[in-house]
């Protein structure tokens, strides 16, 4: 009786999208966009994420701390279409039960942000397919669900595929002690194997579907990491494990030029922010917005530190990066796209 009550529930958990968001409209030459990932591309604007007595992310700041796809939306939402803000989704166990009794599902878990961002806080390269235990919170299968109810919006859509740190990052000691070590290969071979396994599934359905694969960072330039690795050993050390990681990345998407660009993040951030001195030590940039905007390369919530409070970039990378990301999918896809002028961030972040 049990199993039957638990089946009953588990069929019947409304799991389609509103109708308000069927009914919604957008232009009709905007660029459809979906997003697959983690904590980095999860909206910061989610309150849902934040369990009641919790600081909100960028506290006092929050209202005005967004995350690049927020940035993207209020910038270029008459371009490019992330989906209707929308509170969607189900529990991750509700939404495996269902799959395995061969129900439809929708992305997990529940949250609010636009319709087509699956990335959520915690996923790692086992959530993409749903490998490794990963299957209560799998992005790719639920995307391509998605996007299947309207395949030719999608002929000319992007996925962005933007994971890989909770795997990569935790290696930080090791990288800068060997950056040769077995546990690293493992791990960057493990996540590339999934990002292949992902674009497959998503070509296979969509094969005109543009791919953006992004890279991993520098973990070592996370203010909250400067105090270590002040030696030339463990500097170059890292540097060279990221380089190997993030040289299999960019190897998917060379072999594929016409539908997939690799952004290449931690150079974005060196050329912008700069890098430690070849002994270790900080050497970063202040990235001036506006006269009353100075950004460095240190931890807080408000404006002028690159990394929030709780280890997240904060509203200034993140719109810079939607501004690159603009011009990236421009230059690589052709895709007609207004660039992101700086006079037009600095208005943004002004605001």
């Amino acid at each position: 009786m049990l199993v039957l009550l638990v089946v009953g529930v588990v069929a019947f958990w409304d799991d389609d999208v509103p109708a308000a968001v069927a009914g919604s409209s957008v232009p009709a030459n905007a660029i459809p966009l979906a997003v697959l990932g983690d904590s980095t591309s999860h909206s910061y604007q989610d309150l849902t994420a934040f369990p009641p007595g919790t600081p909100l992310r960028g506290g006092k700041f929050h209202a005005r701390t967004f995350q690049w796809t927020e940035v993207l939306a209020r910038l270029r939402g008459n371009e490019i279409d992330l989906g209707p803000w929308v509170a969607w989704g189900q529990p991750g166990g509700i939404a495996f039960m269902r799959e395995s009794i061969g129900l439809p599902t929708s992305r997990a878990p529940r949250k609010e942000d636009y319709l087509y961002n699956f990335a959520n806080s915690g996923a790692a390269c086992k959530n993409l397919m749903g490998e490794r235990l990963g299957q209560r919170f799998r992005q790719v299968p639920r995307l391509v669900a998605l996007m299947n109810r309207e395949p030719e919006r999608w002929r000319r859509g992007v996925v962005v595929i933007y994971m890989g740190g909770n795997n990569w990052n935790g290696w930080l000691d090791l990288q800068s002690r060997d950056p040769l070590a077995a546990e690293l290969r493992e791990t960057i071979d493990y996540c590339t194997q999934q990002i292949r396994a992902a674009i497959t599934l998503i070509h296979a359905s969509h094969p005109s579907t543009r791919i953006l694969l992004v890279g991993l960072v520098n973990q070592a330039d996370d203010p909250e990491n400067l105090a270590k690795y002040r030696s030339s050993i463990a500097t170059a050390n890292i540097k060279k494990s990221l380089a190997n990681a993030n040289a299999e990345l960019r190897k998917i998407a060379e072999a594929d030029r016409q539908r997939i660009t690799f952004a290449d993040i931690n150079d974005w951030f060196s050329q912008r922010w700069g890098e430690r001195s070849p002994n270790g030590d900080p050497d970063y940039n202040t990235v001036t917005i506006s006269p009353g905007l100075r950004v460095t390369n240190t931890g807080g919530d408000s404006p002028s530190h690159t990394v929030l409070s709780d280890g997240h970039w904060g509203v200034v990378p993140n719109a810079i990066w939607a501004q690159s990301f603009v011009a990236q999918l421009r230059e690589a896809f052709g895709l007609p796209l207004t660039p992101i002028s700086n006079e037009e961030l600095a208005r943004f972040l002004a605001g």
